[in-house]
């Protein structure tokens, strides 16, 4: 059967069962520690965008008409217009027959065609993608580290009592699902130094997708839609009741197992007192109550940001793979995907 692209709209429950079963047999041959995939709000969480993105998918079946890889692509819109990302997957017995560079060839055009000039994707250090995204002249833009705290392993003691040292004139504040209109814009003036270089602690960069300041409530809609569940929490500085920092973490359905860690960041008059710490200390007792299944929280880091790593492993959080951040011009991808063998 031909490779197909397709609106997440137009998924059919059999082609949500099998992307789902791609994504868990490669997360089994791969990495097999990892949480599987599950159809819960699946359709949604590939259909929901933020209004100025668009998302597009791609199914290829063999002759009998079994999945053996998928592809979405991301096309950002407004202030990130020209730039996609790139998620690809391939079942492992089909490895090796051309399915990946189909795909890839697909994701390209397609890219191209919707004004796209680069394209990015993640990649596990440890897995098979690296040698496939090489070969096809993907630049390494950036190494991360990902680290991961196991739930079993926590030091609950430790983590309350971080939790509860807090400066004075500030307060914390605990919000699920986004944060209340009195905060809105003080919590976007605080995001906005995420378009800042990270230089120190103030700049958690451990998750990009929520960076820009603009569109918040978009954001924290289209991650409800997804079947994403927020969990933020802020210093609030007394007595003007502004957010001066904030930390966010998400629970999906898909993976419900799982936390990610998202943005943590300081506004810069009021650093060095400790407010990262408390603040991912006090998430995580929150979570302790809210998402009882969870089995572990998984953060990323810059291999150059030293105070962060050092924060999360007073926490807990222990470094056990890397990834790299690949980009590629779309010009020439696609040249070389179209050269003559």
């Amino acid at each position: 059967m031909p490779l197909k692209q397709l609106a997440p709209g137009e998924m059919t429950d059999d082609d949500l069962r099998d992307w789902c079963s791609v994504l868990n047999d490669m997360t089994a041959a791969d990495m097999p520690a990892e949480p599987r995939w599950r159809t819960d709000s699946l359709r949604e969480y590939l259909t929901a965008t933020l209004p100025e993105d668009r998302r597009h998918l791609f199914l290829d079946r063999d002759a009998d008409g079994d999945l053996v890889g998928h592809a979405a692509l991301i096309l950002f819109g407004g202030e990130q217009a020209g730039t996609g990302v790139v998620e690809m997957s391939t079942r492992p017995s089909a490895r090796g027959k051309g399915v990946g560079t189909r795909l890839l060839r697909a994701v390209a055009e397609c890219a191209k065609a919707g004004g796209c000039r680069t394209l990015s994707v993640e990649v596990i250090a440890t897995t098979p993608a690296v040698g496939f995204y090489d070969r096809h002249g993907f630049a390494r833009s950036t190494v991360e580290q990902r680290h991961l705290l196991r739930w079993a392993e926590i030091d609950w003691e430790k983590i309350e009592h971080a939790a509860g040292r807090l400066a004075a004139g500030y307060r914390l504040e605990y919000h699920a699902g986004g944060v209340p209109d009195r905060l809105m814009d003080s919590y976007a003036d605080v995001k906005a130094n995420l378009r800042s270089a990270p230089g120190n602690v103030a700049f958690v960069p451990e998750w990009r997708g929520s960076a820009y300041a603009p569109g918040l409530r978009d954001s924290f809609q289209t991650l409800a839609s997804r079947g994403m569940r927020s969990h933020i929490a802020v210093a609030v500085s007394e007595p003007y009741g502004n957010v001066v920092g904030l930390t966010e973490l998400v629970v999906s359905a898909q993976r419900p197992t799982r936390a990610d860690q998202y943005d943590t960041v300081v506004a810069p008059a009021h650093r060095s007192y400790g407010l990262a710490m408390t603040m991912k200390a006090r998430l995580l007792t929150e979570l302790r109550r809210a998402e009882p299944q969870l089995v572990d929280v998984q953060t990323w880091t810059l291999d150059t940001a030293d105070d962060v790593r050092w924060i999360n492993g007073e926490l807990g959080f222990v470094h056990d793979v890397d990834w790299y951040d690949y980009e590629a011009d779309v010009d020439k991808l696609l040249a070389r995907l179209t050269r003559p063998a």
